[in-house]
């Protein structure tokens, strides 16, 4: 199976030694995607703007690999505080066509730069 790294070049850059995403075969490993701006590498301010900044990262990592949100078979969501569900869910949804990917949410003790949500995926390419 060929193996393909990735890096998307209007994404953030990676903070740690990581590729934005692995294609393996037909299947696309997206890492995890703060709400961090691009241009400033910044992590932007609540959990509104992290969490559409981390899915307008999550979407610039899927068309660096040829893909786009219609690709995705399942993301994880993960929260610093479960409390903030409901604003995540809303805005996650807005993403989509209602032709939804399988998806987790976990609450974690801590994410990095404090963030308060990160965004992970997988997508299928043929």
């Amino acid at each position: 199976m060929e193996k393909e790294c990735i890096q998307a070049k209007t994404a953030p850059a990676a903070i740690g030694p990581y590729s934005h995403a692995i294609r393996a075969g037909a299947l696309v490993f997206c890492s995890g995607q703060l709400g961090i701006d691009p241009s400033t590498g910044d992590l932007v301010e609540g959990i509104e703007a992290q969490t559409n900044q981390a899915l307008r990262n999550l979407v610039s990592v899927l068309e660096a690999c040829g893909c786009t949100v219609a690709n995705l078979v399942k993301t994880t969501i993960f929260l610093k505080d479960m409390n903030n569900f409901p604003k995540v869910n809303e805005i996650y949804a807005g993403y989509f066509d209602g032709d939804f990917p399988a998806r987790s949410a976990i609450q974690v003790a801590a994410l990095p730069k404090n963030a308060l949500v990160e965004i992970e995926a997988i997508a299928y390419k043929q």
